[in-house]
């Protein structure tokens, strides 16, 4: 089929789907909504089959809905309609949500329904629920979308008076339609009262605007919105909003029942200015000079109830790194903090050590919005790359441990290449890797001039990193990128990888094991070493960051501050299923 993905950014669920659309062998492209006469140039010449609209904020053009079969992923439960459905349904604490395919029509979010499906809320922000419940039914209902299609046209071909599905008209009256039109959450609606609003209702609120629009508030005399809602278990101040304590960037704030961390914060646009998300401190800068360090210990535990971007957990001779940076990027400081936490781990008695990632993310790579927020931009940069390069060195040479990738979580650029480092790489169905830096005017280190060759070879290594497309994970078993995909649910998932990496711990021939580990790093340092590989890739870093024609500084401005082109990525516009392999620089 010739299916046609009308979108208004490339994000993780377009790509899902993107992704899955490929695997089945459909002839997939993608075009950016907000242009309508490129979007009518598009479905001109490449006459879909269908429209699908994973990710749409803009109307379709009636002349387009009116003679394409247009379906709209809306991520609500049935009858559900208006911009703001996860946000209502975070702050009314709804025990159920859902996501509804549906037909474009002439009014948002009320045409034919095609399929819709459920899913158990639980405590976690508006981004988190999208990136992962509502990524995960929308890509169900777009398989389900594609058979009822086949459905109906098999059927309409062989009786054209006649189909055997026709979607439901979207009818109140009905028992099972239990949504609503709700109107756009606005901030008055989402304004923390700090003289009234529980624990609860603050993590509620900021977690139903994470991580847009982020709640309006004002800190130390600076109107900011807030980002990043953690709960707190045990510390409590004299008065509401009083600012307890900082932790690697986050403050720590009473409420009238305790206390909730704020991670992040941005600044309110004024006039021409706008402003990024920055950790909360790095925001209130010399106002919170004399707020206390509330430090952990370098390896706290993963059931601790307070905000720490890094835990630790073991089980039997099996430990589990995780490493939960905000929207998986990693930078120059939080780098050196996870290496610290990587060599704490390693003296522990263990034999297997897993590198879990965030609940959101994998990684990643370098911290982009740490970068722009930083004087010398360059010189930033390039401290950064340093710190993830030293930190997948000391993976690259652990001699003591087999190392695991566990790939829960989407991963990107130097995040995709550092599970390269592991010895193996256990990913969960429906992951989307992107290991690519190409779009952002990079040329990439992370040793991965050594361990992408290693992996996948040299021809397949340059289509990845020339080609700047998303690798769903059984296209990326496929080739050897991953070693083993378990299932998409998170617990059977986690139940897979404790049964695998608890055996590889317990193998009476684990000696064996790591023996024949190091001795093939040790032939291949002898043959190359990681410190050419480093090296070599450090020199095109260079260029890229202080070069002459470096389009590396416009691109990250552009992505950090979100300004859009408002076309259509090149690379997404070709076929899908036969991409150009273009001339590779991948050093050997």
């Amino acid at each position: 089929m010739r299916i046609l993905l009308l979108v208004t950014a490339f994000n993780g669920l377009t790509q899902r789907v993107f992704e899955q659309l490929r695997l089945q062998s459909h002839e997939v492209r993608v075009i950016f909504a907000g242009c309508d006469d490129e979007v009518r140039d598009t479905v001109s010449v490449f006459r879909p089959d269908i429209i699908l609209c994973p990710f749409l904020k803009q109307r379709i053009p009636e002349d387009i809905w009116n003679k394409h079969l247009c379906i709209i992923i809306h991520p609500g439960i049935s009858g559900d309609r208006g911009p703001s459905s996860l946000d209502w349904a975070i702050l009314n604490r709804e025990s159920e949500w859902g996501v509804t395919a549906l037909q474009a029509d002439s009014e948002m979010d009320a045409g034919d329904i095609w399929s819709t499906g459920n899913f158990p809320m639980r405590a976690a922000s508006k981004a988190s629920l999208y990136r992962q419940e509502v990524t995960e039914m929308a890509a169900h209902l777009v398989d389900e979308i594609i058979e009822l299609f086949k459905l109906r046209t098999d059927a309409l071909q062989s009786n054209p008076l006649s189909s055997r599905f026709k979607p439901q008209a979207l009818d109140y009256s009905r028992a099972d339609v239990k949504g609503e039109l709700r109107p756009l959450l606005k901030q008055p609606q989402r304004a923390i009262d700090w003289s009234r609003d529980s624990t609860q209702t603050v993590l509620d609120k900021i977690r139903a605007a994470d991580s847009f629009p982020g709640v309006l508030d004002e800190f130390c005399g600076l109107p900011v919105y807030l980002y990043g809602a953690h709960n707190e278990g045990a510390l409590k101040g004299d008065k509401p909003k009083q600012i307890l304590g900082q932790r690697h960037g986050a403050i720590c704030v009473a409420t009238i029942d305790g206390a909730v961390w704020i991670s992040h914060l941005k600044r309110q646009k004024r006039e021409s200015q706008s402003f990024i998300k920055l950790p909360a401190t790095w925001v209130l800068g010399e106002a919170v000079d004399t707020v206390p360090e509330l430090s952990l210990k370098v390896l706290p535990d993963n059931n601790t109830d307070t905000f720490s971007e890094i835990t630790y957990s073991e089980s039997g001779s099996v430990g589990y790194l995780y490493f939960n940076f905000h929207n998986g990027a990693m930078g120059t400081e939080q780098c050196y903090r996870l290496l610290k936490a990587y060599k704490a781990a390693l003296v522990r008695d263990t034999r297997v050590l897993v590198l879990m990632g965030g609940d959101d993310f994998f990684s990643n790579g370098i911290h982009l919005n740490h970068i722009e927020a930083s004087e010398d931009k360059a010189e930033s940069s390039w401290l950064n790359i340093n710190a993830i390069d030293d930190l997948i060195e000391a993976i690259l040479e652990t001699r003591n441990k087999i190392t695991v990738a566990a790939v829960r979580n989407n991963a990107g650029a130097g995040g995709a290449m550092m599970a390269l480092a592991c010895d193996y790489i256990f990913a969960r169905d429906g992951v989307v890797l992107n290991p690519h830096y190409k779009g952002m005017g990079l040329y990439g280190s992370e040793y991965w001039t050594y361990t992408l060759p290693n992996r996948v070879g040299m021809e397949k290594a340059a289509e990845l990193t020339e080609s700047c497309l998303p690798l769903g994970a059984q296209a990326a078993a496929n080739i050897g990128f991953l070693d083993a995909i378990f299932p998409g649910d998170f617990t059977a998932y986690q139940f897979e990888l404790n049964k695998h990496v608890t055996d590889i711990a317990a193998d009476y021939q684990f000696e064996q094991l790591l023996a024949n580990k190091l001795q093939r790093r040790d032939r291949d340092e002898a043959e190359k070493p990681l410190a050419a590989y480093r090296q070599e890739e450090l020199l095109q870093m260079e260029l890229c960051f202080w070069g002459e024609g470096s389009q590396y500084h416009a691109k990250r401005y552009n992505f950090v501050y979100k300004v859009s082109c408002g076309k259509t990525p090149a690379h997404l516009k070709y076929d899908s299923n036969k991409p150009e392999i273009k001339t590779s620089s991948v050093s050997v």
